[in-house]
């Protein structure tokens, strides 16, 4: 009697241990375990730590409530500005009620990713291609709107929505590459002309201050000497004051009415004697009056003391 006792004992040890082992359940801290009871809900939610099920009877399903993080595959749209673009993005979510991550969808994973794709192409379609390229927060926070909608009616929470990269075509890299080597181009010839403008500014007080001290016009030149003779060439440029130049001219200009004015009248140029006129032809057998000789009437008018005029008397 009492082996049969102990063997109905050791029977039932027995069982109760392989109830036990296939009942016993262990949930995880960051899991959540719900139990259907013959498919029907049970309302209470297995919190972590160990748990006990009817073998055969329950079915528990653990939900990990971490933060997933989920890449969105590629997608390719053309943008409002009819550019093609390839853009892919990351999300990040996690489950907030296990019993509708279980309940409401099949696989809540694969919805996700697949509300992200059509969500992605969506925001694609209605943006601009300078939007996707620098102002990826706004889209960010429309496509985690996008995405949260549905999702709410599945126990999940969007945390973060993130476009990853944007792949442009090969053209269109070239010409957006021209254009900012051309905006670049720009910004440098506005600052070199905003240099010049600074520069000549300054150039202008400093030329100021020389005009009313000449010795600085000297120095400025004595430093310009030795500037140019310290990198060692063979040929010293030696740079000449305009002033002085200035100097010179005028005082050439004031000699020139003075030696005009005290230079004699220049002796007329000798050219062939001037023609004797003829005496007038006889009219009607008149005689022709004889002309006087110049000469003579000067020496007989002239003064008697001189040398000649005693030998003209007595001729």
């Amino acid at each position: 009697m009492v082996e049969e006792l102990v063997a109905a004992g050791v029977a039932v040890g027995c069982a109760g241990a392989v109830y036990v082992m296939a009942a016993a359940r262990v949930v995880k801290q960051y899991e959540r375990g719900v139990v259907l009871r013959l498919g029907k809900l049970q309302r209470s939610v297995r919190g972590p730590g160990f748990t006990m099920i009817v073998p055969f009877v329950d079915r528990l399903r653990k939900v990990n409530m971490q933060i997933v993080t989920m890449p969105v595959p590629a997608q390719d749209g053309i943008t409002r500005d009819n550019v093609t673009v390839r853009v892919d993005a990351v999300i990040y979510f996690k489950v907030i009620d296990a019993t509708e991550a279980v309940i409401q969808v099949e696989d809540y994973r694969f919805a996700v990713s697949q509300m992200a794709q059509t969500s992605l192409r969506s925001i694609i379609g209605k943006s601009d291609l300078d939007d996707l390229l620098s102002n990826r927060e706004k889209l960010n926070q429309g496509l985690e709107l996008m995405i949260d909608s549905p999702a709410v009616g599945w126990g999940v929470q969007i945390d973060r929505v993130e476009i990853k990269d944007v792949s442009l075509p090969e053209t269109m890299k070239r010409s957006m590459a021209r254009q900012a080597e051309a905006d670049r181009e720009r910004r440098a010839r506005v600052i070199n002309a905003d240099a010049e403008l600074q520069a000549s500014k300054k150039l202008a007080e400093a030329a100021h201050e020389m005009a009313e001290e000449p010795a600085a016009l000297q120095l400025r030149l004595l430093q310009t000497v030795v500037a140019v003779a310290a990198e060692k060439n063979s040929t010293l440029v030696l740079p000449f004051p305009v002033e002085l130049l200035r100097f010179l001219e005028r005082a050439t200009q004031a000699q020139q009415p003075s030696s005009e004015a005290s230079a004699p009248p220049a002796a007329a140029a000798p050219g062939p004697p001037a023609a004797v006129p003829e005496p007038p032809a006889a009219v009607s057998g008149s005689p022709v009056p004889a002309l006087p000789e110049f000469g003579t009437a000067d020496s007989e008018v002239g003064d008697p003391t001189a040398p000649g005029a005693s030998k003209t008397g007595q001729d």
